[in-house]
């Protein structure tokens, strides 16, 4: 028999629901996905580091735990929060259930509340932190407020210089931010070695390697926090090496040019992102997990132009530098746990790394 569990929210909202995965309790971030596949993806991404994942669709772990489809070596997420869990998934890469695997991991559970209307609350009220608990009377709504998000990428990030596929054609040098695996194997597809550097990895250390390229990676938390990393960009992006940033990288690199980024209300988080790339007037369904957005407003215009913009909400979904091999998206193009017809900015990518390299 599964046992009562419960969601607090920081207004004093609580909804009642049943434990899965591990025991025990746990204050995050409540952020929602709107991702009708890939949450084995949506689990390891360590974007979500520091938050309690809500899924919008109403039936998670239907095809169970593959391995080969993780975005890092470990669950990700602070809590997780689904409608159903499905008890009997059903594919032949599958090896493991989702409950089993969730309490392997030590992530606490919640099912069977509305996740509709936790979802309208959030995407109302804005974003806002809760406490999955066994007992709704313990929670201390002043802690549940307090609670936020800090040392996120240096939490995440590789403590050590690791080479993949030494043997590939291009060196590129890839700052793990909370980087997803799929862009390294996006990078790998395209000949290239794999250089996984710290967060903090200096500029003068970028020199001594010498890469033919530079890409920024996708990581968790509030982007102006990493006032290091910012300054330390500001003298990478002079190098001259050919740079592209994705999600969290994005907003660094802007910041490190001195643009502003800002908090959305509820972000963007679902692979159904439309974002239109305004020189070319064309549309893209993309893949897409961030609770921050740069200022379009703060884009100098001497130093940047906006490349894509978010069709929702109007906010900056990409950035082309002046005079610079430098650009940067919002969105994921290494698409993984969703649409992939942005890959194609890899490939644009490479071509500035060739002809740095040549």
């Amino acid at each position: 028999m599964q046992e009562k569990a419960y969601l607090v929210l920081e207004n004093g909202k609580v909804f009642e629901g049943f434990s899965f995965g591990a025991k025990g309790e746990v204050i995050g971030e409540i952020v929602f996905t709107t991702g009708m596949t890939g949450y084995l993806e949506t689990l390891t991404d360590k974007s979500y580091y520091g938050q309690i994942v809500v899924q919008t669709f109403p039936l998670i772990g239907n095809y169970g735990v593959i391995p080969q489809d993780f975005e890092s070596g470990n669950v990700a997420v602070r809590g997780y929060i689904v409608r159903h869990w499905c008890q009997n998934p059903s594919n032949f890469r599958s090896r493991d259930d989702i409950n089993s695997f969730l309490a392997g991991q030590n992530i606490v559970g919640l099912c069977g509340i509305d996740t509709r209307e936790l979802t309208k609350i959030l995407r109302m009220q804005g974003t806002m932190n809760g406490m999955i608990t066994a007992d709704p009377q313990n929670a201390d709504l002043e802690k549940i407020k307090a609670y936020s998000v800090t040392d996120a990428v240096e939490k995440v990030s590789t403590r050590e210089i690791k080479m993949l596929n030494p043997e590939g054609k291009y060196s590129v040098a890839l700052f793990d931010f909370g980087y997803k695996e799929n862009i390294v194997r996006e990078l790998i597809l395209r000949d290239c070695k794999v250089i996984l550097l710290p967060y903090d990895t200096t500029a003068q250390k970028i020199k001594e390697i010498d890469p033919d390229g530079i890409m920024l990676s996708n990581g968790p938390g509030d982007p102006a926090y990493n006032t290091g990393v910012i300054n330390n960009l500001k003298e990478v992006v002079n190098l001259g090496i050919p740079i592209f940033g994705i999600c969290l990288g994005h907003q660094l690199l802007a910041l490190s040019f001195g643009f502003k980024t800002e908090k959305m209300k509820f972000g963007h988080r679902g692979a159904n992102q439309p974002a239109k790339d305004i020189t070319t007037g064309r549309t893209y369904i993309t893949s897409q997990n961030h609770g921050y957005a740069v200022k379009m407003e703060s884009i100098d215009k001497e130093i940047a132009r906006l490349w894509f913009v978010n069709i929702n909400d109007n906010t900056c979904e990409g950035i082309r530098y002046t005079g610079r091999p430098i650009s940067s998206v919002q969105f994921h193009p290494e698409g993984c746990g969703g649409p992939q017809d942005t890959g194609y900015l890899f490939d644009e990518f490479i071509r500035e790394v060739d002809r740095y390299a040549t």
